[in-house]
């Protein structure tokens, strides 16, 4: 099975430079890398700068002789040897509780962490620097004062560093600080990647081929699909003079050999060269073992999602927590019913129709919240009415009747799939705001929303 593979076909080397950006920016060694880099040709060209014994310019640098010097340094080496072993140690406990507790697929998001990665830098490069000088101090020759006075520096900025990091692993560790994490990213995301509701240069018209009858091109890999470039395909199809209509998504799992998208032939060519599609869809689609967010906004959804299930799972009993991952997707879809959702046309230069791209639309995407919570949070009235709050905000938002139908729908599943062994003082709450969502959907939202004492919005 490949997973990763060079380029088969050019891709624009700004998709290259994004997709390179990504994959360093999701590492946790390379900000600390390179920051050891710099401050070994830092440190070593400030060990080169050793002013006589005379000079009295370095004294605030180092008003000591070698022996003091020499001890400094060890001394720094080894506290911020044992300060980094601390930070490496909080974010292995802080992956392991995001694994465990919240979601696997949250690992991600701590490894992107900034912070984390900044604090690492700064305490290795403070290792380093302090090595470096303590390789080029000797009591037979002048000191290198301004390597001391850099260390000294370090020193600080370690330790203000390790004290803010400790701040913001207890900020980090918290749900709800992850929840806010993660419904940031897929704002950025959905905005990045759907167009506002009342933007139709995209819609697929009619009188296009498909979505049967073409030619089939296979995947050449398998895993994810992390990004697609559709610039590079747009490109392809006008070279091949062919319609490309995608069979999948960023976020879809493949394998090597499935169909990945159909093609026909256009203008004058009456035949397709299925071997060069081949490879140039594989090279504008990037693929991983894991998902990412960068094209991917339904995995923004089941992070939330996954957060919920674990949350009323017997293990950790937290319906809070589920009812407040409830409550991000429910911003989410309220900004999703802005957007416009389905199938997207991508032209060449000339206005000619070159690429079809399938989406997601507002179904997926409301069975992908509500459908996995449902289920395992059926005999849980406080879940059960986070989720119709969901759908009651939605329902005061929608745009369309197809949206309404779909509010509907998912009302009606939960209803339904309510467990048959909760009281009826618990089973009426769940009752009265699914009639709350019809009235919603009927238009009279500000009955909808009118209670005795905030029963109806509060967890």
């Amino acid at each position: 099975m490949t997973l990763f593979r060079p380029d088969r076909n050019p891709v624009s080397s700004s998709s290259r430079v994004t997709r390179a950006l990504e994959g360093f920016r999701a590492s946790l060694w390379v900000m600390p890398t390179a920051a050891v880099v710099v401050t070994i040709v830092v440190a070593f060209v400030l060990s080169l700068v050793r002013p006589a014994g005379t000079s009295h310019w370095a004294e605030p640098f180092w008003p000591g002789d070698a022996s003091s010097a020499a001890g400094f340094l060890q001394a720094v080496a080894t506290a911020t040897m044992a300060a980094a072993t601390l930070t490496f140690s909080l974010t292995v406990v802080a992956l392991q509780l995001a694994s465990q507790q919240f979601s696997p697929r949250l690992l991600r998001e701590f490894a992107r962490d900034r912070v984390t990665q900044s604090v690492l830098a700064i305490l290795v490069s403070t290792f380093v620097a302090a090595l470096v000088g303590l390789r080029g101090v000797d009591a037979d020759d002048p000191l290198p004062v301004l390597l001391l006075g850099f260390v000294q520096l370090l020193a600080l900025a370690s330790t203000i560093a390790l004290v803010f990091f400790l701040g913001h692993i207890v900020r980090v560790l918290r749900v709800d600080t992850m929840m806010l994490a993660v419904h940031a990213e897929t704002v950025a995301t959905m905005h990045a990647s759907y167009p506002p509701i009342e933007d139709h240069s995209r819609d697929v018209g009619p009188g296009l081929p498909g979505p049967a009858g073409g030619s089939i091109v296979g995947s050449l890999s398998s895993g994810f699909i992390r990004t697609v470039h559709w610039e590079a395909l747009v490109d392809t199809a006008r070279r091949e003079e062919v319609l490309i209509r995608m069979g999948v998504r960023p976020g879809d799992h493949v394998t090597e050999g499935s169909p990945v998208l159909a093609v026909w032939p256009v203008g004058e060519s009456t035949s397709v060269d299925l071997e060069a599609l081949e490879h140039a869809a594989d090279a504008a689609m990037e693929f991983g073992f894991e998902r990412t967010i960068e094209q991917d906004v339904a995995l923004g959804f089941r992070q939330l999602t996954d957060i919920a299930v674990k949350a009323i799972s017997p293990g950790v009993n937290d319906p809070v927590t589920a009812a407040h991952a409830v409550g991000y997707c429910a911003d989410l879809l309220r900004r999703l019913q802005g957007r416009r959702l389905g199938p997207r046309r991508y032209e060449d230069a000339e206005g000619t129709v070159r690429l079809i791209a399938p989406d997601r639309d507002m179904r997926y995407y409301l069975d992908l919240v509500c459908g996995p919570v449902r289920r395992f949070g059926r005999g849980e009235p406080m879940v059960l009415c986070a989720l119709l709050r969901l759908l009651r905000d939605a329902a005061a938002t929608a745009r369309d009747e197809t949206q309404r139908e779909e509010i509907r729908r998912q009302s009606l599943l939960i209803v339904d799939d309510m467990s048959s062994d909760l009281l009826p003082a618990d089973r009426e709450p769940v009752l009265d705001l699914a009639r709350r969502v019809e009235t919603a959907l009927a238009g009279d939202v500000d009955s909808a929303y009118r209670d005795r004492a905030g029963e109806t919005r509060s967890v």
